[in-house]
């Protein structure tokens, strides 16, 4: 690729030979096209790895890379924004798909503030990404106190301005490193700002409502006692706000993949 891309897309991969295809077809069907994408495998063995080479020897925006030994989300989302040459930087997983005109209409919000970091609207399906579960609709704007207590910022739906506030890279944690990104730049007076379209479709995968959200409620704590600093008493009021927050937002995506509700 001879031309600066304006957008970098962040796709860390681990086992996605199943879904990966849809999911960089729904960066190429983008209606802006001065993008690239930037994947990194965490050294997957389910021929994660031929489909990466295949897809940028089809496709000069592509770039991809391999970690010599499994490293961590963390590790694979960084080395791809340390690659990254776009101004912006956009995040998506390998499984999600975002609509045709996510990267224009982001990028025209973005300009529009100027905004340093933006979000916009989603919808959640089941694994077959055919039934919708439910959607998740935001506006307005946050600060890091707000995000504390309740984070509205979808990883796959948020995008930086490396122009105003430089490369920024996620900590090295198991779990909630996304929202570790958007605290630190937030902490730094930074404002976060809403699109309400609906520009991203997050897959559910199987198991993921129940156990993994148990698994981020204990990373959450430990964000706040680690690296929020937090007292524990603080720490415990934000940890209860978010617990019930979080309760509500998805127990009707529970509730409505084990049949208890149709809509």
């Amino acid at each position: 690729m001879s031309k600066t891309p304006v957008v970098s897309v962040i796709m860390p991969t681990y086992f996605s030979a199943d879904f990966v295809r849809h999911t960089v077809d729904s960066v190429q069907k983008q209606s802006f096209k001065e993008w690239e994408l930037v994947m990194v495998d965490d050294a997957s063995t389910d021929g994660t790895v031929e489909i990466l080479k295949e897809l940028a020897n089809s496709d000069p925006r592509i770039r991809v890379f391999f970690n010599e030994k499994n490293s961590g989300p963390a590790f694979t989302r960084n080395r791809a924004i340390q690659e990254a040459r776009g101004r912006y930087i956009a995040f998506l997983d390998s499984d999600d798909e975002w609509l045709p005109n996510k990267l224009e209409l982001q990028l025209k919000f973005m300009a529009s503030g100027p905004y340093p970091l933006s979000y916009h609207s989603y919808e959640i399906y089941d694994e077959s990404l055919k039934n919708k579960l439910s959607e998740f609709k935001v506006q307005g704007s946050v600060s890091h106190a707000d995000i504390l207590r309740q984070c509205p910022i979808s990883c796959c739906a948020a995008m930086y301005d490396t122009q105003m506030i430089g490369k920024r890279f996620m900590p090295n944690i198991i779990k909630r490193q996304d929202y570790g990104l958007f605290l630190d730049i937030l902490r730094d007076g930074h404002r976060a700002y809403a699109m309400p379209e609906i520009l991203l479709k997050v897959r559910i995968r199987s198991g993921s409502v129940s156990s993994n959200k148990w698994v981020a409620a204990q990373y959450q704590w430990r964000i706040y006692r680690g690296l929020e600093k937090m007292s524990i008493p603080t720490a415990t009021y934000h940890f209860v706000n978010y617990g019930f927050l979080g309760v509500r937002k998805y127990l009707p995506v529970f509730l409505k993949k084990m049949g208890l509700i149709n809509s």
